[in-house]
């Protein structure tokens, strides 16, 4: 396991971090439990995205501890030891002596962690950590009241992407781009949604990545559910298939969608609902503007949606009454449009910082640096009884979705390579890989 950033980047986040907490403070950050899929077999690990952030340790059962109670800030990793007899069994792991190679200023065995951890809980007067993610940790702090959760600090930092942060999402994002391409040359009429789910997440693998979420792969009537992720339908002729999957690279996301039929041509209704989507993402995208407020995206993208939905015939009214309330977003045109525009993307794919459909306010101005995804859509499912769906777009279900940079000069699309436009698009699907 080696280290995705300088050491000294590791330095930079924690001393912005220690600036920002008072005198007699102890920071615990602990990695995830292990999670139990079925009796003695776990899901797969995943490390603690706070924990990749400030010393980036990926093993399981490590703890990240920092203390200014002698008045400078020391900092201590918890790692599990070596244990000939469990590597044997689970792998070699890197070890206390290994793990003095991490940006931290000293390191020493799990089983020391309680008794360290302990004397710091009782000279300081600031606990920040996070309760519910260790049960370890939790179970030290039973009885104390003076916890504090550090993320409202941490989070902002996470919210601005270094420019090596940048890299490993533009590598995350390409990687991606190429996974859908694989699957789109791979469609067919016919098609199950766990082949393309196969070749999406297959590539992933070929790449030496895994998948940042769980793909979702929706045909026909499938695509108009949002977190769809059962992937067992025929895609059959005639029909589309939406595919939301992205990837990671050493812990950092992408997070792309886009939409194609099987057969590799769009019907005229298909057609239609498609351009008006992506004639929305294009409005979002130039939103991205550095100073925007978030909200500017959600707007540009609704109010090109409600429009379009006049302009079809899907909605008879005008464009305010489609929109609803200006702050609320909460017209007609949400009958086909539920979600939020975009997300910041990060360490999570659902990323820190804030800029989140329902928010309280008008959410996080945009600076350069910050990471996040445009993706408006058109649902009309032929199974939904609350609302009457045209019949002429009854089963379509259309989601574009791109990872966007923040710059001074403007938007750049991490994602660029992926295609999009309808002549591209009836290029490449079915063109065997």
């Amino acid at each position: 396991m080696d280290l995705p950033f300088e050491r000294s980047e590791y330095f930079n986040r924690q001393e912005r971090l220690f600036a920002e907490l008072p005198e007699s403070s102890v920071l615990i950050i602990p990695a995830n439990d292990i999670k139990i899929r079925s009796n003695d077999v776990g899901y797969p690990y995943r490390a603690n995205s706070y924990m990749l952030y400030l010393c980036g340790w990926e093993e399981e059962e490590g703890i990240f501890v920092a203390n200014n109670t002698s008045g400078n800030w020391e900092t201590m990793l918890f790692v599990s030891p070596r244990d000939t007899k469990k590597e044997i069994w689970e792998g070699k792991r890197i070890g206390v002596e290994g793990a003095i190679n991490w940006p931290v200023n000293s390191t020493d065995s799990i089983e020391n962690a309680e008794s360290y951890i302990s004397v710091c809980i009782s000279d300081s007067h600031n606990i920040f950590t996070r309760l519910g993610e260790s049960s370890f940790i939790d179970n030290m702090l039973i009885d104390r009241d003076d916890i504090s959760d550090p993320r409202g600090i941490l989070d902002p930092m996470r919210r601005i992407k270094s420019p090596r942060e940048i890299e490993h999402m533009q590598e995350a994002a390409r990687i991606g781009t190429e996974a859908h391409i694989h699957a789109m040359k791979a469609s067919f009429p016919g098609i199950g949604e766990w082949q393309i789910q196969s070749a999406v997440e297959g590539h992933f693998m070929n790449c030496m990545s895994r998948w940042s979420y769980p793909s979702i792969v929706g045909g026909a009537d499938n695509g108009t559910i949002l977190h769809y992720n059962t992937n067992m339908s025929i895609v059959n002729d005639g029909e589309l298939v939406l595919v939301d999957a992205g990837c990671e690279v050493h812990g950092y996301a992408s997070d792309i969608t886009r939409t194609w039929p099987v057969n590799g041509k769009f019907t005229d209704p298909q057609r239609e609902i498609y351009e008006l989507v992506l004639k929305a993402e294009l409005a979002g995208i130039e939103a991205c503007q550095n100073g925007s407020t978030w909200v500017s995206i959600h707007t540009a993208t609704s109010q090109a949606l409600a429009s379009g939905l006049i302009e079809l015939g899907i909605l008879d009214c005008t464009l305010e009454e489609a929109i609803g309330d200006p702050d609320k977003f909460d017209g007609p045109y949400r009958n086909f449009f539920m979600h939020g525009t975009g997300h910041f993307l990060g360490l999570d794919v659902h990323d820190v910082g804030g800029g989140r459909e329902g928010d309280d306010d008008q959410g996080p101005i945009l600076e350069p640096g910050m990471v996040l995804t445009v993706e408006p859509g058109l649902y009309f499912g032929g199974w939904r009884t609350d609302v009457q769906i045209p019949e002429r777009y009854s089963g379509i279900g259309i989601r574009i979705e791109d990872d966007i940079l923040i710059t001074e000069d403007g938007p750049v699309v991490l994602s660029s390579s992926c295609p999009k436009e309808i002549h591209e698009i009836e290029m490449i699907v079915g063109a065997g890989v």
